[in-house]
């Protein structure tokens, strides 16, 4: 909610000074007298009512700016995470020992394919891939797919939840990151 009260505090400036121009515009077609005031103060007004334009115009590029910031932070944090995956992937199926069979049908289930979607694409039978998933599962310590990915998703999740930063690429880096 702190996020929003600048935008909700600009919008309503800037409805205010619409309003105000707006009503001036219409009560001059319409015709619609209201006690006069001082032209001082009616410049006064006018000049507030685009000051208060212009500060809205303002505050929302600076804000937009922010927000594209953000985005593109996410995006590359999102795009770090994505590297981390494949790279801790790569990692655990050497140390599991698979075989690159084994090491694609495991890629394939925990992309979320089906027995018979992973048979399809590598072109073997159904009683295959699942004598490859058993034998992913067993080498992994595991009993299926759920206990398969959560292995992944808890090596990438730090302790407060976050995802753990892809080490930089040095020699020293070879060495994950726990």
């Amino acid at each position: 909610m702190r996020r929003a009260a600048p935008f909700i505090a600009i919008f309503v400036i800037q409805a205010l000074c619409a309003f105000f121009f707006v009503s001036d515009i219409l009560s001059s077609v319409v015709g619609f007298r209201s006690s006069p005031i001082s032209w001082e103060m009616r410049e006064a007004l006018e000049i507030g009512a685009a000051v208060g334009l212009v500060l809205g115009v303002v505050v929302g590029g600076l804000m937009l700016r922010q927000a594209l910031r953000d985005r593109h932070r996410a995006e590359e944090q999102l795009r770090r995470a994505s590297g981390a995956f494949a790279d801790l992937l790569q990692e655990r199926f050497e140390e599991w020992g698979l075989t690159p069979s084994e090491k694609d049908v495991a890629l394939f289930a925990i992309k979320g394919m089906s027995t018979a979607e992973i048979a399809q694409l590598r072109s073997t039978s159904e009683g295959t891939v699942k004598a490859q998933t058993n034998a992913i599962y067993r080498k992994a310590g595991v009993t299926g797919r759920p206990q398969l990915l959560s292995l992944f998703i808890e090596d990438l999740m730090r302790d407060d939840g976050a995802i753990r930063p892809m080490p930089e690429a040095t020699p020293d880096a070879a060495v994950p990151v726990k």
